[in-house]
Order: structure tokens, then C-alpha cells, then sequence
């Protein structure tokens, strides 16, 4: 269902209200139809993320535009995107200048960038989440603005996401964000297709994706240099709001387009869920746990506290599990506390059992991670 938009919706994405922002930035507002980078329009961008960053909002670039870039370098067909071979290849080479620029037009800012690139299977499979979430905790932590993309140069056609609004999405449930902004070349929702249809009006706010939303979807590219349409924005905004994110389609085309969302909210709005219950409702529900971590009664409490479970809190391990595998956590009198991925095997995890934090690296020989439970993959039973 679409309602009117309310005063609430305002803030949404405020950095006062949303710690965590994933942008998502199209082809066409990245690269003109001659394959060149709109830098003037980038810096823009670069220039409301900045605001954003000085004001304490965590921010994750995702990025389309490689093989757009890549194609006119390599003097392609159909930009890069004839054959899978031509897109791979395209994405391989415009990967270099895009991401080149990205960390120029930050610095600029005072910020930091960082390159991670991703195929479906890495957020799918879930010890390789584990390895994105985690990676993507730390940056952000850290104050380091990742600019993410599809490994386009390695995807086949079976593990393609084949866009980037349904990738968004994914990663902001691996990086907990609160909110996600697809800038686009257009400016959200209609009723129709406004290109063909004068009557057309503009959906603001969505409470429910339901059968009278997905028909509102157009499957054309206004551009014709992504490979996203609006199917694929009602795809992403389903699974960023059923892990607990707002998302917004804005219009990119505009300069400022965070400041201008900002200013005018002309958009559509998706609803999140509510928040973590939304987000770790899987958790709690029917996947079958391969092992249980017993703890004591301090770290129990820590855990109600909204805290990871930590080595010092354990007292044993019971079965055979692997690193991202679901386990139970159990309470001191034997009750389920939790449930959530744990962090190591049951062999190293059986090896820190009761220790201390700073004793890991030489127990375990190798770096360390920050729990045995972490707190983003856990949930309260």
C-alpha cells in the first residue's frame, strides 16, 4: 500500500537518524552516452557525501559505471555489453578509472575510500558473508568510505546479480545499515510509466510491497546503460526492507542529489521493517543449528546488553560446526539465550574457551577475530 508521505519521512536518512547509509550510484549518472566520467556531477556527489561524513554518518558507495567506462576504452559494442566475454572484459579495464577517481574525488573531502568487489556467491554463502560483513564493520569503524561494486570481470550469467539495486540492498544487510538511496535516472515510483503516460503521479511513500506496487514497475532503463529498471528497485527495496532499512529511489541526475533529496524529499520512500527484529528474524527461525556455545552468567548478561559473545564469557562447546554455521547459545542454567553465526569452527572455538581477548593471537597463531558470536549476527531468544 501507498500512503502520503509524513513528517517523519523527512529524516530518514539524516546522519542523526541513520548511522549507516549505503548510495547506490547508476551507469547513466556516472558515464555520458560517449563513455567519459561526469566528474563535475561526481564531485557533487562527492561533496554531500562529505557533509554527510563531517556530520558522523557511516557511508558505503555502491557503484555501477566499469563496464560503461571499460567499453569506450576498449572501443566495444552495445557498451561492453554484447556478449558476457566483452562485459567481463570492459569491467576489467573501466574497474581501474573508476575506482581511481572515486578515491581522488573523496580524499578531496577528507575521507578515505576502499575497493571491495563482490559476486552473488560471496553474500549468499554464508561464511563468506561473514568475511564482507565483517570487512565492511571494520572500514566503517574505522571511517573508511568502501566503494563497492559487482566482479563483473570473474561473474558468469548463473551468479551475475545483474544490477546493482538488488546488490545494494545485499550489502546493507551484511553492513547493518539503516538506510539505502538508489540515485537513478529517475526520480522514484509512478503509477505508470511517466515517459508515456502524462497521468502519471508519483508514488512518495510505501508501506507494503504488494501486487498493485509490482505492477507499477517498468522494466526499461530510462538510459539504456544499466541493466536495472524498476523491477529490479522494487526487488532491492524488498530485500533492504524486510532486513530493517528504509531505501529511497531519488532522482541522481540533479547536481547535489543528497542534498537536494535532503532538502525537497522527492522520492519513493520504502519502509523498513522493524529494525534488528526484522533483520535477524531468519536467525530465529527454522535453520538448524549445528553446535551450542555454553557460557557463564557475565556473559550472559553482556548478551541482553546488546553485546557480542566473547571468548572470556565461554565455558564450553558442544558439536562439529564451521565458521558461519548457526549455533545456540546457552545460558548458564541451561537455556537457549540466543541464536547466531559463529565466528570460528568448533575446533579453535573449543581452543579459546575462557580466555582472554589479548591471549588469542598466540593460542590461535593467527589474527584473531573480534568474537565468537558477533552481535549483527545474533539473535535474542
Amino acid at each position: 500500500m501507498s500512503v502520503p508521505a509524513r513528517p517523519a519521512d523527512a529524516i530518514r536518512f539524516a546522519p542523526s537518524t541513520c548511522s549507516r547509509l549505503v548510495v547506490k550510484v547508476g551507469s547513466s549518472l556516472l558515464v555520458d552516452p560517449e563513455g567519459q566520467i561526469r566528474r563535475d556531477w561526481l564531485a557533487a556527489l562527492a561533496s554531500d557525501l562529505g557533509t554527510r561524513a563531517r556530520e558522523g554518518q557511516q557511508l558505503v558507495i555502491v557503484s555501477s559505471g566499469a563496464i560503461a567506462l571499460g567499453a569506450r576504452r576498449l572501443k566495444l559494442p552495445k557498451g561492453g555489453r554484447a556478449s558476457l566475454e566483452d562485459a567481463q572484459a570492459a569491467a576489467a579495464t573501466g574497474q581501474i578509472a573508476l575506482s581511481s577517481i572515486w578515491a581522488e574525488l573523496l580524499h578531496d573531502q577528507g575521507m578515505t575510500a576502499a575497493q571491495i568487489l563482490v559476486t552473488l556467491d560471496d553474500l549468499e554463502d554464508r561464511r563468506r558473508y561473514l568475511n564482507v560483513s565483517a570487512t565492511l564493520d571494520r572500514l566503517l569503524r574505522l571511517g573508511v568510505v568502501p566503494v563497492i561494486n559487482e566482479n563483473d570481470s570473474v561473474a558468469t550469467e548463473e551468479i551475475r546479480f545483474g544490477d546493482n539495486d538488488r546488490l545494494a540492498a545485499r550489502v546493507a544487510s551484511a553492513a547493518s545499515a539503516d538506510g539505502v538511496v538508489l540515485l537513478s535516472d529517475v526520480d522514484g515510483l509512478y503509477t505508470a510509466n511517466p515517459n508515456t503516460n502524462p497521468d502519471a503521479q508519483l508514488i512518495e511513500t510505501v508501506d507494503i510491497i504488494d501486487e498493485r506496487i509490482e505492477a507499477m514497475a517498468d522494466r526499461g532503463s530510462a538510459s539504456g546503460m544499466g541493466s536495472g529498471g524498476m523491477v529490479s528497485k522494487i526487488e532491492a527495496a524488498r530485500i533492504a526492507t524486510s532486513a530493517g532499512a528504509h531505501l529511497a529511489i531519488a532522482d541522481g541526475r540533479v547536481q547535489h542529489p543528497l542534498a537536494r533529496l535532503a532538502a525537497t524529499k522527492r522520492g519513493t520512500l520504502f519502509l523498513g521493517q522493524k529494525g534488528a527484529a526484522a533483520r535477524k528474524a531468519w536467525l530465529r527461525g527454522g535453520l538448524t543449528a549445528k553446535g551450542a556455545i555454553h557460557i557463564d552468567e557475565g556473559a550472559a548478561q553482556a548478551l541482553k546488553e546488546g553485546r557480542s559473545l566473547l571468548s572470556a564469557g565461554a565455558t564450553r562447546v558442544e558439536g562439529r560446526f564451521a565458521r558461519g554455521d548457526l549455533v545456540v547459545v546457552v545460558g548458564p542454567d541451561g537455556k537457549h539465550l540466543a541464536r547466531g553465526l559463529a565466528e570460528y569452527g568448533h575446533v579453535d572455538a573449543s581452543r579459546i574457551v575462557g580466555r582472554r581477548s589479548e591471549d588469542l593471537i598466540e593460542i590461535l597463531g593467527y589474527a584473531p577475530r573480534a568474537a565468537l558470536v558477533h552481535r549483527s549476527h545474533m539473535a535474542l531468544l
